[in-house]
């Protein structure tokens, strides 16, 4: 079967009609970052920010019309606004408009309302790191299986949207269902469930979306998934301190978060940067994990510092931060979590399995401890001075 085009997909979306100005949303101007891969469609549709929550059924529609052309596999459309130029001329600002409303937003009317807990999930871990390629994503598949061998009932959302990570490592592919059309069902493997961008758009397809693209797709996925009971959901935060970093901080109830980094001192700088993040807005650190902290030679024994050893136990120290433990650079780790059979469950009885299972213990019994003291934690709320 022939796949279709960005071309095909346009003129099909001309057939959707701007209720208020009787445009087709293509000659309007409305349709960006459009992404057409191996069937599966993807593009944003721009509103005015006021118009945002009324145009649910747009983007609907529009989703439905791009569904039509023959070869399209998936479509996912996500609602984004631009505010009009003030009268000075100065280009329009970007900012998210409203998604969607899942289960948990039509609890939080109202201005000012507090975000809701995601229903049936008692606790939000989040995993995160100050920069790319120090293993966070390997961390967050180990702690979530570590905690389900624990017998928690335990979710991830990968909430990478650039570069999703957790379909290969939990070793799941297809798609997502949606029964009633509008709350998906999370895909699971290893008796964990997951949602990934991963399983919306394929592999090698690059998400080239704005800031406010990413934020609406993120609050998408978290609250218009259903993720049933779960003890805790861990997220796999993306690198860096950018939009899709405040979105999930400042947005979700977060019960607190890890921080993941190697011992260097080019990585505590910018791991520094991300447990900052969440103090400024009130999100519980857990602790810092040392990843890559020693290289032990599997012919000789011989221990190398390959990122130097103790960086992110001595700035735990410093910070006053909780030092949760150091892992290997350990070739059994990366053959696994590629394999998509991560070591926790591979080799559950491993040296590095066990030291995963310790680290998830002591998150689970200082995250278990927050609940009980201070029950569902409200969203927070980013004030600027």
């Amino acid at each position: 079967m022939a796949r279709p085009g960005e071309e095909q997909i346009l003129q099909a979306l001309k057939a959707v009609k701007d209720p208020d100005s009787g445009k087709d949303i293509v000659e309007a101007g409305m349709i960006s970052g459009l992404i057409v891969k191996d069937g599966n469609v993807g593009f944003a549709i721009e509103v005015d920010p006021k118009r945002g929550p009324q145009l649910e059924p747009l983007r609907k529609e529009a989703e439905k019309a791009a569904e039509q052309v023959e070869g399209v596999l998936s479509v996912t459309a996500v609602l984004t606004a631009h505010s009009e130029a003030p009268a000075g001329g100065a280009a329009p600002k970007q900012q998210s408009a409203a998604p969607k409303p899942g289960p948990a937003q039509q609890q939080a009317q109202g201005a000012g309302a507090a975000r809701a807990m995601v229903p049936g999930v008692r606790s939000i871990i989040a995993v995160a790191s100050g920069k790319g390629g120090v293993g966070k994503s390997t961390t967050a598949t180990n702690l979530a299986l570590a905690l389900k061998a624990k017998g928690l009932s335990v979710g991830v959302l990968d909430a990478d949207i650039y570069g999703p990570s957790q379909p290969r490592m939990l070793g799941i592919s297809g798609r997502p269902n949606s029964p009633d059309g509008k709350v998906l069902t999370p895909l699971e493997n290893y008796g964990v469930k997951c949602m990934s961008m991963g399983f919306l758009v394929a592999e090698d397809t690059p998400m080239i979306w704005r800031g406010p693209m990413v934020q609406s797709a993120l609050q998408q996925m978290l609250r218009d998934v259903e993720w049933g009971e779960l003890d805790v959901l861990v997220v796999d935060m993306p690198p860096g301190t950018g939009d899709a970093q405040l979105t999930m901080a400042q947005q979700v109830p977060l019960t607190g978060a890890v921080i993941v980094s190697t011992p260097q001192d080019i990585a505590l700088i910018d791991a520094k940067k991300g447990l900052n993040m969440f103090r400024k807005v009130d999100v519980p650190v857990l602790g810092i994990i040392e990843n890559m902290s020693v290289f032990v030679c599997p012919n000789c024994g011989h221990e190398s510092h390959i990122f130097s050893h103790g960086g992110a136990k001595k700035e735990a120290e410093r910070l006053g931060m909780e030092f949760l433990g150091e892992m290997p650079l350990d070739i059994a780790i990366r053959e696994t979590s590629d394999g998509g059979k991560p070591i926790t469950v591979s080799d559950p009885e491993s040296p590095q399995a066990k030291a995963y299972s310790a680290i998830a213990n002591r998150v689970w019994e200082k995250a278990a401890a927050l609940i009980e003291a201070g029950g569902a934690r409200q969203a927070p709320k980013i004030v600027m001075q």
